[in-house]
């Protein structure tokens, strides 16, 4: 693998991450409500989770999803089942702002909770499996050892997932800090609704025969 095939990938990656998903709106639900530093929880369970699906795909899970409808839509509805569940979880919220100007924001009632949240999101969408099966052999060359390529490509996905969800757990505290309650009772409303959008699409999503 070349240093222009792995910039060719990351600046692919980037593209792909940056366009809002599952886990960016995590990241951004997360840093308004309980700021920057305590959102990394729910990074590092989203960080995880990008490690689990890319060495899933290494060993061959990604094309078991291809082509068992069942194991297909195990995944599936447990991920419909899960963005619907967080959805609603936002769209119920009373908007309680934990970031307030001026003050240190306070932890979340679990770290645990928000790594778990966000890892469970990202493992049971089987798209991301299917993504990543169709994306990385693309950039990965059969006659040289396999385990390094995938290794650098996952080092590097993980690299710019983390930061462009820094990037959005920070546009969120700032939004809060502008925006005050209110802002954090929409913001709780339009995150909410468009993860249950995302529920609905997954749902509606079949896998190609």
């Amino acid at each position: 693998m070349t240093f222009e095939t792995l910039l060719v990938f990351s600046l692919v990656a980037f593209i792909g991450i940056a366009t809002p998903g599952p886990t960016v709106l995590q990241a951004l639900t997360n840093g308004s409500r309980y700021g920057v530093r305590a959102s990394l929880a729910g990074m590092a369970g989203a960080m995880l989770s990008d490690f689990v699906l890319i060495a899933a795909v290494a060993i061959g899970l990604g094309t078991l999803l291809a082509t068992s409808a069942f194991w297909f839509g195990v995944v599936k509805w447990a991920g419909v089942s899960y963005l619907a569940y967080i959805g609603i979880r936002l769209l119920r919220s009373k908007g309680t702002l934990s970031v307030q100007v001026g003050v240190t924001p306070g932890p979340p009632a679990s770290a645990a909770a928000l790594f778990a949240r966000s890892f469970l999101v990202a493992v049971t969408n089987p798209k991301g499996y299917l993504f990543f099966s169709a994306f990385l052999p693309q950039f990965i060359v059969p006659a040289e050892p396999q385990l390094p390529q995938y290794t650098a490509l996952a080092c590097a996905f993980v690299t710019i997932d983390f930061m462009i969800m820094l990037a959005y757990a920070a546009a969120g505290m700032q939004a809060i800090r502008l925006l005050r309650e209110q802002g954090a009772l929409w913001l709780d409303r339009v995150c909410g609704g468009v993860l249950l959008t995302l529920a609905g699409s997954l749902a509606l999503y079949r896998r190609q025969a």
